[in-house]
């Protein structure tokens, strides 16, 4: 299973669903999941726990995902996205210069412990200024990794250089973490108090907030930091 069969997947799905594709994407990789497992069959993983193997898949690839959904819709804004990973693996100086400049506007400083990126998935700014305006990580559910996005709020708030990026989870909330406003679950706390927001992936419904929104929303609110 590679990257560009799930996309094709994708496409198909929004041939099917249109507007409406992102509350089919749990169901895109339960379709996405039997190709791998039988690709895994050929070549078992050492553990031979097929789970664990698809497990880092799906995530690695809901990243990509998110990507492939947003990208065009973002640029037609004016604006641009890159992987958070892009610029973390690669030094510096092997950067393009534009690219180099994001890195340096998005780093968290730790004092005598150095400088050092937050851990997100993608990074969405405006080329002319170079000005990051928002991060994106993305999980299947949020306890994964939502405490840890809140850390990064917390981080980026705390500098006058990046005090102003927002930060955003989208998720397909698999469990369900996020259906209900209150009593509120541990996540869903996190991301009302600690985050910027979260745009949920699901066909499920969901008690929106100004902090928990459907996936269609996600583009609206970005517009939103242009001009504020």
């Amino acid at each position: 299973m590679k990257i560009k069969d799930l996309m094709d997947l994708y496409e198909e799905k929004r041939r099917t669903y249109g507007t409406n594709v992102y509350k089919h994407i749990s169901e895109l990789f339960e379709e996405a999941k039997e190709t791998h497992h039988k690709d895994w069959l050929k070549h078992p993983t050492a553990m031979n726990d097929h789970e664990q193997s698809w497990r880092a898949w799906k995530g690695k690839n809901l990243e990509k995902l998110v990507l492939h959904m947003l990208q065009t819709e973002i640029e037609s804004l004016g604006l641009r996205i890159v992987e958070g990973n892009k610029l973390e693996r690669t030094s510096g100086q092997n950067l393009p210069r534009d690219i180099g400049q994001v890195k340096r506007n998005l780093l968290v400083d730790f004092g005598e412990f150095g400088s050092h990126l937050p851990d997100v998935d993608l990074v969405v700014y405006e080329p002319k200024s170079l000005k990051v305006l928002a991060v994106i990580s993305s999980k299947v559910t949020l306890r994964e990794r939502i405490a840890q996005t809140g850390y990064w709020k917390i981080k980026l708030s705390r500098d006058k250089v990046t005090e102003h990026i927002k930060v955003f989870f989208v998720t397909p909330d698999e469990d369900c973490t996020l259906a209900v406003r209150k009593p509120a679950k541990k996540g869903r706390a996190i991301v009302e108090v600690d985050t910027d927001g979260s745009y949920v992936m699901c066909p499920n419904t969901v008690e929106e907030s100004s902090k928990v929104k459907m996936f269609d929303k996600f583009i609206e609110d970005l517009k939103k930091l242009m001009n504020p």
